[in-house]
């Protein structure tokens, strides 16, 4: 042994040489897989973050075309999401279903594939507009994210081109690198694209406020006073029947002048703060209001009941009342006339439950979500804005409540609204004297 070597070292040639053209490409590849890494990210947007991978990958593996597949949300399939040889424009559009040709077989085993002619290969599935017929070879490997294939990395050549041991692993290894990135950078994507929509949707609501404030309210006073003038006139000139008219006309406008009002305070709901909480007697709040709206009810039977008064929540009186509103008008609006509309609260362990229900035409399955968002109304319904719903909802949730709608056997709707049932000292004492005074009742009956 050589003496100048310290001690515990072997001979020189018991390790490979930095000279070594083993060493030199084990080297050149983690030197690769360090810049795609610092690159990626790096990148600024995600179509910027595509373009790198696509770029350097192409480059690494001295093929002519490399694509990334992403799989669906729903796993149904992979939908390509960058290319660099293929169509631009599919990008975005050109999907296979999971399991289907080679990319999809890939995404749904997570076992690479490697095909010699892929015009010859059977597992292989044609994408009209996409594919080339000018490709021959391709090696398929899945990206890999905590044990879940997000996605799939293709390489193509012109010429035949058997991938070697070191090529196939070369790519798992960067796919591997990429998996994280790209979905993470799909991730980001996604918030994006969240993030924008809700600014959309503030936008929409600031512009239709303004155009309910000023484009609606102004030409709606002027047409008020143009009617009371042109019934004056005709009574005036001795028209039979001009007041019994003109009482309609200006009916027609008091319910426009209500749509607005409704409208404006649902869609101001999602900029205000969150109400003072309080202890509230639910029962009273729901005799106040159910006599406040009464002439949008005169064309129906309206049926309160309670299992217990007071019936007493922690929530917001005001709330609580403009709530009561929305769910009482939305079921004068389906309701039959002569119908029935019915509100029924009692306690159910921690919550409060009110009931509103009607006998109308109800709600399908499929809808009883979708009645709760911003401007959604059903294609067979031209009956108010579509806000009135999701205000209250809105507002439920401000007081630490729940609003939903429950399926009914005998058809119509039920919206069941939940609020936090008080538990305090006064709620104590007061379920305490509900106690002694009946129980002197069933003493004074003989019970």
């Amino acid at each position: 042994m050589d003496s100048r070597l310290p001690a515990g070292t072997g001979p020189p040639t018991d390790r490979p040489s930095l000279r070594s053209p083993i060493t030199r490409a084990r080297v050149e590849a983690l030197s690769f897989l360090q810049d795609v890494a610092l690159l990626a990210t790096s990148a600024r947007t995600w179509d910027e973050l595509m373009r790198t991978i696509i770029e350097r990958t192409t480059a690494a593996v001295d093929a002519e075309v490399c694509s990334v597949y992403l799989v669906d949300r729903d796993a149904s399939g992979v939908t390509l999401a960058a290319t660099n040889g293929l169509e631009a424009s599919q990008v975005g559009s050109a999907r296979l279903p999971m399991g289907v040709g080679i990319t999809g077989r890939v995404a749904a085993s997570g076992r690479r594939i490697v095909s010699i002619n892929v015009r010859r290969d059977r597992r292989f599935a044609w994408l009209q507009g996409l594919d080339e017929p000018r490709l021959t070879s391709m090696c398929s490997v899945p990206l890999r994210w905590n044990d879940r294939v997000v996605g799939v990395l293709n390489v193509q050549t012109v010429e035949r081109r058997t991938f070697s041991q070191a090529d196939i692993r070369f790519l798992e290894s960067l796919a591997a690198l990429l998996a994280g990135i790209v979905e993470k950078g799909r991730l980001q994507k996604e918030a994006e694209a969240q993030v924008a929509s809700l600014s959309a949707i503030d936008e929409t609501r600031a512009r239709l406020v303004t155009i309910v404030t000023h484009d609606l309210r102004t030409p709606l006073a002027i047409f008020r006073g143009c009617v009371e003038l042109i019934g004056l006139a005709a009574l005036e000139a001795g028209a039979t029947g001009a007041r019994k008219w003109e009482l309609e006309a200006l009916r027609q406008v008091d319910r426009l002048d209500t749509m607005i009002d409704s409208t404006l305070a649902g869609l101001r709901v999602l900029g205000q703060e969150p109400p003072t909480l309080q202890l509230m007697n639910v029962a009273d709040i729901v005799d106040l209001t159910a006599a406040e709206v009464a002439p949008i009810l005169r064309r129906h039977r309206l049926e309160v009941s309670f299992a217990e008064r007071p019936l007493n929540a922690v929530g917001s009186p005001e709330v609580l009342g403009r709530v009561l509103e929305y769910l009482l008008e939305n079921a004068s609006k389906y309701a039959p006339a002569g119908g029935r509309i019915t509100i029924a609260g009692g306690r159910d362990g921690p919550l409060v439950r009110l009931a509103i229900s009607d006998d109308g035409p109800g709600v399908p399955v499929e809808w009883r979500e979708q009645v709760f968002e911003p401007f959604v109304r059903r294609e067979d319904s031209s009956r108010g804005s579509g806000i009135g719903l999701f205000a209250a909802r809105h507002m439920a949730r401000s007081m630490a409540g729940e609003l939903r709608l429950e399926a009914i056997d005998s058809g119509g709707s039920r919206f069941v609204l939940e609020l936090p049932a008080a538990h305090g000292p006064g709620e104590r004492r007061a379920r305490g004297r509900r106690a002694g005074r009946q129980a002197n009742a069933g003493a004074s009956s003989g019970i």
